[in-house]
């Protein structure tokens, strides 16, 4: 049976009770790979408004996730170990309700491709990195392309969380171009290591999530900022794209492939300058090939889209999974750099 703990606080002489948190995932005493994956639902509060906010300490005061409301689903990247970490529900009336789950997370989470976790680490630090550019307005890939140009610089180690940061560049004179840095992770081509040349896993992948770090000078030229997985296997394309509108009304779009044309949603997109922000975007490939774009967390928040949409089809007979990460140029194209760091790539 589940203990329950639960906090007193007074506030002009309110008493706030807080009851119970369930944890789903990880089970207690189980072994995981990283990142590991944290789903709980807050108890009941005697705080007539309700709880505020759920967060996980991964040791004793230190805070490394909240997220607003009552539910929590995230993924933590931990280092190989034993863990016992507290998942808590914060009331709007000071109380707090506390549940303790031990677990271990498997050695093989240290390495670039965890077969316990399924994560490639580091993206961003790997090699087989290819950089195109975009012109409007058919935004078809080029190699080498009138009036946009662009860098990308690895090992940076200022500003970097890790010595391992990679600081991407967009310049030149065309109005609204953009430029898009491409990896083929899984499948033909692998710069992972995972070729999948018998094509027994790319079909049987069915969820994915983007999990990154970027930091800026001077986001507010960044036009869009973009994260996108691509899976492509039996003449079908599922490309899971998302962008950071920075200027066009500071929410995240998501990608409509079926269609080939964005849509806004109305989950805040307000990334600090000078300042490194933390994006994980969730997707799934649902059981009827639908593209199902789950969540977004900005710097601790998250937002439930559950939007989904049909897939297209694949151009060539090209079969695996792709990451990109894009910028794209204002009304004037003003140049910009965005570094990147810890970007994780899970699937199953």
């Amino acid at each position: 049976m589940l203990k329950f703990v639960f906090t007193l606080a007074f506030f002009g002489g309110l008493i706030s009770q807080a009851f119970g948190v369930t944890v789903s995932s990880p089970a207690n005493g189980s072994a995981v790979g990283s990142p590991v994956h944290f789903v709980a639902t807050a108890g009941s509060t005697s705080c007539a408004k309700g709880v505020a906010s759920m967060g996980i300490y991964k040791a004793p005061y230190q805070l490394a996730y909240t997220v607003s409301g009552t539910k929590l689903d995230t993924y933590l990247n931990l280092s190989a170990g034993s863990y016992t970490a507290n998942v808590t529900q914060w009331d709007y009336c000071g109380g707090a309700a506390t549940k303790a789950v031990s677990f271990t997370v498997s050695a093989s989470a240290t390495s670039n491709i965890s077969t316990a976790g399924k994560t490639f680490y580091n993206v961003q630090a790997s090699n087989g990195w290819s950089g195109h550019g975009e012109l409007p307005p058919v935004y078809d890939m080029c190699s080498s392309c009138s009036g946009v140009g662009w860098s990308m610089t690895r090992g940076i180690s200022s500003p970097s969380m890790d010595g391992k940061a990679t600081k991407y560049t967009i310049f030149g004179t065309r109005p609204y171009a953009d430029v898009l840095w491409n990896n083929h992770v899984i499948g033909d081509g692998s710069t992972q290591g995972v070729p999948d040349k018998s094509h027994t896993l790319v079909n049987k992948l069915h969820n994915f999530t983007y999990d990154a770090y970027f930091y800026g000078s001077n986001l507010g030229v960044a036009e869009n900022i973009e994260f996108d997985i691509g899976q492509f296997f039996n003449g079908m394309q599922f490309m899971f794209g998302t962008q950071c509108q920075v200027i066009n009304g500071a929410v995240w779009g998501v990608w409509d492939s079926a269609h080939g044309h964005w849509v806004e949603t109305k989950i805040p997109c307000r990334p600090k300058n000078n300042a490194w922000n933390h994006v994980v975007i969730q997707f799934q490939r649902t059981s009827d090939n639908r593209l199902l774009y789950k969540s977004f967390t900005l710097n601790g928040v998250t937002s439930t889209l559950n939007w989904s949409y049909g897939h297209a089809s694949a151009p060539g007979n090209w079969w695996g999974v792709a990451v990109n990460f894009q910028l794209d140029g204002d009304y004037k194209l003003s140049d910009y750099s965005v570094y990147v760091d810890k970007m994780n790539i899970s699937y199953y």
